[in-house]
């Protein structure tokens, strides 16, 4: 391949890859966040696959939406200041869209209501239904 013709494929690529490679908002954000999804399960693991090279440059711009999204960086402030039971449950509440009184395992409304602002904790009752609900490891919630 010619010089000349590389430096035209990989003019035709960032045309195409724009608004992949330099996030400007939300939606793309997201569907950049899906095309990595969708070539994490078609790459192998050699270092050959030219499709590991791809996901490197989505997530490297991934990354910088992220670290200059005030949005991402509020959130990610707020779990960072919480306590990481309480901020594992309103990571799983955000994720699976759960409001509280969604949450039959740790009790009533008003109870999550408490464990959430502090009032009250997680009890091993709670983290270990919540576990089993999310399958996950009890872990998270320490």
């Amino acid at each position: 391949m010619t010089v000349v013709a590389m430096k035209d494929t990989f003019c035709d690529f960032a045309r195409v890859a724009a608004p992949f490679l330099h996030i400007s908002d939300a939606s793309h954000y997201e569907e950049t966040l899906a095309l990595i999804e969708l070539l994490l399960e078609e790459a192998t693991d050699s270092d050959e696959d030219p499709l590991n090279a791809i996901i490197d440059l989505l997530s490297r711009a991934v990354e910088s939406y992220e670290n200059t999204n005030q949005d991402i960086k509020d959130f990610e402030q707020r779990v960072a200041s919480q306590q990481p039971d309480i901020a594992a449950l309103r990571v799983l509440m955000d994720q699976h869209g759960l409001g509280c009184s969604d949450l039959p395992e740790i009790g009533s409304k008003s109870m999550v209501s408490r464990v959430l602002s502090g009032e009250r904790s997680l009890n091993k009752a709670h983290i270990k239904a919540l576990a089993e609900r999310f399958q996950l490891s009890p872990n998270v919630f320490f």
